[in-house]
């Protein structure tokens, strides 16, 4: 911001304040705007609780989103909460399904946003899927879609009773007023990269033996 110099006694002592103000404004925003809006997202390796979302899984979210930066995810939207959640209704008749949490991109339209969920099924998996879905070899069985992902994978664990593994399906899926954008292929393995995060997070935060049978990292050739 420029300023016109003067020589008049008003001028000088203008030419005293002014710089104050400045330091003391630049000092004040560590360098944003004054009266700027905080800024309270977070990078999406941050999300869900910190441990859900991998590095490779973050550059998957900017393929699906468009966006790097992401709106908190809350105190119970984690891993962990949804692991406990299921763990302690296992063996009881409370609700078999929940979600893990909801990703919003910053500046994000009002609906737009993704749903991380699990659920308990009883067995493996059965049926043919929908004909837009890529299966793939993770778990006891992974689909991919431009708009969706699902990884179901069989846990033994000490923190679910019982003679026969727990199946758990883990679901990423985007809710949006508007069809996705980019290429089918590309948006198709980015869910399958970012529901095997989840899938192979939730395993390990239960537990599972062998981490439910999921690979350190995704694979995306189909079967």
């Amino acid at each position: 911001m420029s300023r016109t110099s003067s020589r008049s006694r008003l001028g000088l002592l203008g030419a005293f304040i002014a710089p104050s103000l400045l330091a003391g404004a630049v000092g004040c925003t560590d360098g944003e705007s004054v009266g700027a809006a905080p800024d309270y997202s977070t990078g999406p390796t941050e999300l869900c609780g910190g441990n859900a979302v991998s590095a490779e899984a973050g550059k998957a979210l900017k393929v699906i989103t468009g966006a790097s930066r992401f709106e908190g995810s809350g105190p119970d939207g984690t891993v962990a909460f949804a692991a406990k959640w299921l763990s302690e209704g296992y063996d009881s008749p409370a609700a078999d399904d929940g979600d893990i949490c909801l990703i919003y991109a910053k500046n994000s339209a009002a609906g737009d946003r993704l749903e991380a969920t699990w659920e308990l099924v009883w067995g493996p998996p059965k049926g043919e899927p929908a004909a837009e879905f890529k299966v793939l070899p993770m778990g006891e069985r992974a689909l991919a879609a431009p708009d969706a992902g699902s990884i179901q994978f069989a846990c033994r664990s000490e923190k679910l009773p019982g003679s026969t593994p727990a199946h758990i399906d883990i679901g990423v899926e985007r809710w949006s007023p508007k069809d996705p954008e980019g290429d089918p292929e590309k948006l198709t393995d980015a869910y399958a990269t970012v529901v095997h995060s989840f899938a192979l997070a939730m395993a390990k935060e239960l537990r599972c033996e062998n981490d439910g049978g999921l690979e350190p990292r995704p694979v995306l050739d189909p079967v």
